[in-house]
């Protein structure tokens, strides 16, 4: 197996609503993002699947080694090996490896965070990051695209936290702020034992609405001169808000189940951004 059919059976394997944003670029800009979604997926898998917490951090220290070693012309990794052709083209840099590989390390060292601020932290390595690289994959040109990346990147991962509540949990992880679960008189111990109340769902309505508003300020601050190149990010925010407002009809359902969209629905709404210019 070449690194190219490795990252791309990792992109199509994973189920995620990114594919089918990328379907639609040309060919070299769809094999820069491929590499790099598996590179993401590569590193956040080591905490997803963590079994043992030194072990992953092993792991995780590996990959800073890696990164540092393929960008110095000595990739072994076949993801690397898929990524490093790219990453001149497209201004990736190991820094932007090297905080997604941060963002997972927070994983590892925390379970719970204070308020919105230490979240945001969170947010912009694993997420916000991602953004950034995206954008210039797709086709940035104007400076204040990266600013509208990171925000949309933002109100993605807040979306992600809300759907997972339930999936966290068992993993023993509440993303959602503590100063917040104090506000909402919502306790750490009734989300993990799968608990609702009338109390969670004004919590996870907060939650939303904050998100919501992300998703605002992002199509705002995206340069009318970039709007078409980064169509895959449009894709991606009006898939993942239209499942958000899945959940929300729901009522915030998540500590039992996770919502999901069926693929037909997600290369329906992708096609639409594409096509319709329309979320």
């Amino acid at each position: 197996m070449t690194p190219e059919q490795y990252v791309q059976q990792k992109a199509v394997a994973s189920g995620s609503s990114f594919y089918y944003a990328f379907l639609f670029l040309p060919a070299p800009r769809r094999a820069a993002i491929t590499a790099f979604y598996a590179f993401c997926r590569e590193v956040d898998d080591v905490v997803d699947e963590m079994v043992d917490a030194g072990v992953a951090a092993t792991k995780l220290a590996w990959w800073k080694t890696e990164v540092a070693q393929a960008f110095a012309g000595q990739p072994s990794h076949p993801v690397m090996k898929a990524l490093m052709p790219h990453t001149s083209n497209y201004g990736i840099e190991a820094r932007h490896l090297q905080a997604v590989i941060d963002g997972c390390q927070m994983d590892l060292e925390q379970t719970r965070y204070l308020d919105y601020p230490n979240l945001q932290r969170y947010c912009h390595l694993v997420a916000g990051v991602v953004g950034e690289v995206a954008a210039r994959i797709f086709g940035q040109t104007e400076a204040a695209t990266t600013e509208y990346a990171h925000t949309l990147g933002q109100a993605l991962q807040l979306t992600n936290i809300i759907r997972d509540v339930g999936e966290d949990a068992l993993r023993g992880r509440i993303y959602l702020p503590v100063s917040e679960l104090q506000q909402f008189d919502v306790k750490a111990h009734e989300i993990l034992k799968r608990g609702y109340s009338e109390r969670f769902t004004a919590l996870m309505q907060f939650q939303a609405k904050r998100a919501h508003g992300l998703y605002d300020q992002a199509l705002a601050l995206l340069p009318a001169a970039d709007r078409r190149a980064q169509k895959p990010g449009l894709m991606m925010a009006s898939i993942y808000r239209t499942l958000l407002r899945e959940i929300e009809a729901d009522q915030f359902q998540v500590l039992h189940q996770r919502t999901r969209l069926t693929p037909l629905r997600k290369l329906w709404l992708a096609w639409k951004v594409q096509a319709l210019g329309t979320m």
